[in-house]
């Protein structure tokens, strides 16, 4: 069974593992850990309590005024297709709701094409382009902007 929980550094460990199954150019240990330390952040994790409460993926959103930017959503290969990031993601939203936010940004590469379909059926929308954001290998990000 799935939950979705508030992230702490217990499951710090876990994530940087996450983050270097999921990604070409992984954030450091030290970056993630800063932005789940972050007052200004909202980290979730989604744990398997089957497996001892196993980290199977993580999002956060970072709170810039009445704006959200939502930073990493990840899940273990094993445990996608299971609708976690879109659990994690609609949790992310629902918090960013109750905290008043205006609208909710990220970026994902344009070639991610489950990632844009996911965050297109949670109503994100394109709404811009940020030329080489992505390195290893280098490509456009596209900005999708969600408004609440």
């Amino acid at each position: 069974m799935i939950e979705i929980i508030p992230m702490t550094q217990i499951h710090l460990p876990a994530a940087i593992e996450i983050e270097r199954e999921c990604f070409s150019d992984p954030w450091s240990p030290d970056t993630l850990r800063g932005d789940v330390e972050s007052p200004n952040s909202l980290y979730l994790a989604a744990v398997d309590s089957d497996c001892g409460g196993k980290l199977v993926g993580y999002a956060g959103i970072v709170r810039i005024l009445d704006e959200g930017h939502i930073h990493n959503v990840a899940v273990t290969p094993e445990y996608r297709r299971m609708g976690l990031g879109s659990m994690l993601t609609g949790e992310l939203l629902a918090c960013a709701r109750e905290t008043g936010l205006c609208s909710v940004f990220l970026e994902v590469r344009q070639s991610n094409k489950a990632a844009i379909a996911l965050y297109g059926g949670l109503g994100f929308e394109v709404s811009g382009r940020r030329p080489r954001y992505y390195q290893n290998p280098a490509e456009d990000a596209l900005l999708m902007m969600l408004s609440l």
